[in-house]
């Protein structure tokens, strides 16, 4: 935008109050030059002159009244461009936004602890070796099988609970009427259903105790085996925990130097926006000698 602004010459106030002043001549000018008309009316009525239209001529002086009317807009229009180049660069100033061109710090790209899972019995079982998983199932079917003939509900409880109710004699019908006794044997007596019972008993104990010591042995196993993985993976968390601090703590002082940087170009800006606007703000209309006698006149006025 074109301007005449400078260190020197009329103040923004001066200015307005001699556009306002230059404005109101050229109205009066204006004003007197649209009275102009051909010609005038009037009437005699009994005796009495009357005017209809009053005799208006073209001034002989039109031509001044003109350019005079034109350099007072002319010095108005200088003065307004001016006030509103003025306003306009103190706009632009107020408006300018601030804007750190230095990239912020990017996060860094943390670890991940690839831990371990744990196991499980089936893993424990796979740890044994053939002939020890062998005799285990060997075991277990001697145990299940022979704690199924002696335990409750199996065929020896059954002997052993129905020996003292079996009836030495029963009576068999022949025909209608006639009844004939039926022998009956026990082949059983309740010290050899306790023998075999005591017997079969002492066997499913000590294939039961095989079978438990293989059962332990696979716990212990996969207690053992949890409690490495778990001091593995605690010591690969503690290693990814302590690279990721150096790493966290590495981008936080490149994130505080960042920030502490971009604060302090942001008070340089504020600082060199405020001086430019008090500069600006300092700044006034160094008046053209073709404008000057037009402001020299109403300065005058004005003082």
């Amino acid at each position: 935008m074109q301007h005449s602004l400078s260190t020197s010459g009329l103040s923004l106030s001066q200015a307005q109050s001699i556009s306002n002043l230059c404005n109101q001549r050229c109205k009066t000018i204006e004003s007197n030059l649209s009275l102009i008309n051909n010609y005038s009316k009037s009437l005699v009525v009994n005796g009495v002159n009357y005017v209809d239209t009053a005799a208006e001529p073209i001034p002989s002086n039109t031509a001044d009244l003109l350019k005079e009317k034109a350099r007072l807009h002319a010095t108005q229009a200088f003065l307004m461009e001016n006030i509103k180049a003025k306003d306009t660069m103190l706009r632009d100033v107020r408006i300018k936004s601030y804007t750190y061109d230095v990239p912020m710090p990017t996060e860094p790209k943390w670890l991940e602890v690839d831990t371990a899972s744990v196991v499980d019995e089936s893993w424990g079982w796979d740890q044994l070796s053939s002939s020890e998983y062998n005799e285990y199932l060997e075991a277990e079917a001697y145990a299940s099988h022979i704690g199924q003939f002696i335990h409750k509900g199996g065929v020896l409880d059954r002997l052993r609970n129905e020996l003292p109710k079996i009836k030495i004699l029963e009576w068999f019908e022949v025909e209608a009427g006639k009844k004939t006794p039926m022998t009956v044997t026990i082949h059983h007596t309740p010290e050899q259903l306790l023998a075999v019972h005591e017997q079969l008993a002492t066997l499913h104990r000590q294939y039961e105790q095989r079978v438990n010591y293989f059962k332990a042995k696979v716990k212990n196993l996969v207690t053992v085996k949890n409690a490495e993985i778990a001091k593995s993976n605690a010591i690969a968390s503690e290693a990814v925990a302590q690279e990721n601090s150096l790493k966290r703590q590495e981008y936080m002082n490149e994130y505080r130097k960042w920030t502490e940087a971009s604060k302090a170009a942001h008070s340089y800006f504020e600082e060199a926006r405020a001086k430019e606007i008090a500069n600006i703000a300092e700044l006034r209309i160094a008046v053209p000698n073709r404008f000057q006698d037009v402001v020299d006149e109403f300065l005058q006025k004005l003082s």
